[in-house]
C-alpha cells in the first residue's frame, strides 16, 4: 500500500501562505497518486477500504488530475494533532490525485465519535479541481451509526444528499464504495 506522506512528498519550499491555507495543499501535486494509507491504518482493528470514481459534474465522465483530500479521528474520536514547519493538522489525513479513470483509493479505518453521544462518526473530505480553488464536501458518514437516525436520513434523501457509507466485509476489511460528482459543496453535516 502506497502513503503519500512516507514517500517524500513533502514540500521542498514553505510558501508564505502556509500556515493559514487549507492542508489539501500541504503535499505536492505530483507526488500524489489515486492511492493512499491514512497513518495508523496497519494497527487498526476496523480497518476500512474506501474506493470509488470521481466524476465531473455530469457525473458520467471520469474526472482527470483531481485532489481529494480526506481527515478524520482516530478510532477513540479523538483529533490527534500533530505540528509540522509550525502549523497544526490533524495526523489521520491522506490525499490521493485522480488518474484519467477518476478512481481512487484510501486505506483508513473506521473512525470513533468525536465526543461520543450525539455526534456521527465521520470522515471530512476536501476537493480540488484542476484550476479552481478547493472545497469542503458533505462529510462521510457511516450507515451502521446509531446516531444517524431516521430523522436524519429523510433530512439528507430530500436535499438529495448521499454522503452515508455502506460497509461491507470482506477479508477481514471493511469495504465501502463511494463515488463523487464534482460541484457538491458543503452543506453543513
Amino acid at each position: 500500500m502506497l502513503n503519500a506522506q512516507e514517500v517524500g512528498a513533502v514540500l521542498k519550499e514553505v510558501p508564505s501562505d502556509y500556515i493559514g491555507r487549507n492542508p489539501i495543499y500541504d503535499y505536492s501535486e505530483n507526488r500524489l497518486n489515486n492511492t493512499d494509507t491514512i497513518p495508523d491504518f496497519e494497527t487498526q482493528s476496523a480497518k476500512l477500504k474506501i474506493t470509488g470514481t470521481i466524476f465531473l459534474n455530469d457525473g458520467v465522465t471520469p474526472a482527470k488530475d483531481v485532489i481529494l483530500f480526506i481527515y478524520q479521528s482516530d478510532d477513540n474520536g479523538d483529533y490527534e494533532m500533530k505540528i509540522s514547519n509550525q502549523k497544526r493538522y490533524v495526523h489521520n489525513r491522506g490525499w490521493i490525485k485522480t488518474d484519467a479513470d477518476g478512481k481512487y483509493t484510501f486505506y483508513t479505518f473506521v473512525p470513533g465519535k468525536y465526543y461520543g453521544k450525539g455526534e456521527f462518526k465521520t470522515i471530512h473530505p476536501v476537493i480540488k479541481e484542476p484550476g479552481k480553488p478547493e472545497y469542503k464536501m458533505y462529510s462521510f458518514l457511516f450507515d451502521d451509526d446509531p446516531s444517524l437516525t431516521k430523522s436524519c436520513r429523510k433530512k439528507l434523501e430530500k436535499k438529495g444528499i448521499d454522503n452515508i457509507l455502506k460497509l461491507d466485509k470482506k477479508e477481514g476489511m471493511f469495504v465501502a464504495t463511494r463515488d463523487i460528482v464534482l460541484g457538491q459543496k458543503d452543506g453543513g453535516l
